[in-house]
């Protein structure tokens, strides 16, 4: 992913992007035409990409887990229905 923060939670959103989940990459400010182009052959065809790919892919299969029956997403809104919605009946 190419990040290109300007306002809101954007900056946050590159940082969690670019350093934590190491799936993507930030444009500078000073954002030039070849920088760019760099960015993205990097991005599609270089190692950095590919590794990058593979991550997404980890994370892929981790929201999968946790998002299906017995998962531990499933588990919370499961928890968060009967305690919130249906301790009023």
């Amino acid at each position: 992913m190419l990040c290109w923060p300007f306002v809101a939670d954007q900056p946050t959103n590159c940082r969690y992007i670019c350093n934590e989940w190491d799936i993507g990459v930030e444009v500078d400010t000073n954002v030039k035409r070849g920088e760019v182009e760099n960015l993205i052959h990097e991005l599609m065809v270089g190692d950095k990409g590919k590794k990058m790919r593979q991550r997404t892919m980890e994370l892929k299969k981790k929201a999968e887990e946790d998002t299906r029956p017995g998962g531990c997403s499933y588990m919370n809104l499961d928890k968060l229905i009967k305690e919130v919605l249906l301790k009023n009946k």
